[in-house]
């Protein structure tokens, strides 16, 4: 996984990044499971329905994972395209 920056927007977008990022770490559902202290079918539905993270779930797999959460404003031209998205 690179240095970059990942803007996530929305839910399935934390999921496919939080499952990404333990694939690319090499790592099963369970054994991360177990670093955490959950059940490998609790880590698979944190992936599919990540919208039922709690923040201490949140800030947990990411510290498992070796990412961290950073939150800012988003730029004026991303926005925009979201209001635009949003009027639909």
């Amino acid at each position: 996984m690179s240095n970059r920056i990942q803007p996530i927007a929305t839910a399935p977008q934390l999921g496919a990044l939080l499952q990404g990022t333990r694939k690319s770490r090499k790592l099963t559902q369970a054994q991360l499971g177990a670093r955490m202290g959950l059940s490998q079918k609790r880590v698979s539905e944190l992936e599919l329905a990540p919208g039922s993270l709690s923040v201490d779930q949140l800030l947990d797999i990411c510290n498992q994972l070796g990412l961290q959460l950073s939150i800012q404003p988003r730029d004026e031209d991303q926005q925009a395209t979201d209001s635009q998205q949003a009027d639909w």
